[in-house]
């Protein structure tokens, strides 16, 4: 195995599982050394944090809910360098959050991280965004109902980021974008499908194939580590 990570530092928000965990194994498996956000699931971060410290990674688990700004702050003070910010973490579905909680999480705690990472980050770094194509594409394609919020939220976050771009740029950091169909075994489809029963297998039949974990954490730690990437170039994984 070669670490061509070695020396790296990655912070992967909402990394107790999912596509989170996968990247930051992924990394690791490279060599990077993991901060591994997560809002709520402590047993499940101690889980992927020894999974991580198997493969000879050094991580700092780190409890923060991404919408506090207090609690960001307090993350972003236990990290001394990052090369790698993985803008994972999501949401805006849940029944019991504000009118305006996809926002929060999806728009404004996504500039607060790249923000606040910034100054941690040398020459070189990156920030990735992970989103949807229902996000991405939102106000061109259509977009079920129960997902509306987040993928308006995710699209106004994305544009956020694009416009600090150039910021970034000044400091040497770049930012790519990694769009996703629905991906097999995530809870989102899962969530939709009970609304629209069928959805996956449809939209399945429709690709071809759907994207799995696995193939979407690749594409995010490629997208990652990928040097011939331009900031604000957006990989694209799974059907369009």
């Amino acid at each position: 195995m070669t670490l061509q990570l070695k020396g790296k530092t990655a912070l992967i928000t909402g990394a107790s599982r999912g596509i989170g965990a996968a990247t930051a194994i992924k990394l690791a498996e490279l060599g990077a050394d993991i901060v591994l956000n997560y809002r709520s699931k402590a047993a499940r971060a101690v889980d992927v944090a020894e999974k991580l410290r198997a493969v000879g990674a050094h991580v700092l688990p780190v409890q923060a809910d991404i919408t506090s700004e207090a609690e960001t702050a307090a993350m972003f003070g236990q990290i001394a360098r990052l090369d790698f910010l993985i803008l994972n973490a999501s949401g805006g579905m849940e029944k019991d959050r504000a009118e305006d909680y996809a926002l929060l999480l999806n728009r404004d705690a996504q500039m607060r991280l790249a923000q606040s990472a910034a100054p941690l980050m040398p020459r070189g770094s990156r920030i990735v965004f992970v989103t949807s194509h229902w996000a991405h594409f939102y106000g061109s394609k259509p977009v079920m109902p129960d997902y509306e919020a987040v993928a308006q939220s995710k699209h106004a976050g994305e544009a956020a980021l694009r416009s600090y771009a150039a910021e970034l740029a000044e400091k040497g950091i770049s930012l790519v974008v990694v769009s996703g169909d629905l991906i097999e075994g995530t809870i989102t489809p899962r969530l939709l499908q009970r609304q629209m029963p069928g959805l996956i297998e449809s939209r399945r039949q429709e690709a071809g194939s759907l994207p799995t974990v696995d193939d979407f954490a690749a594409a995010i730690v490629d997208a990652a580590v990928d040097a011939t990437l331009t900031s604000g170039h957006t990989v694209y994984v799974g059907a369009i």
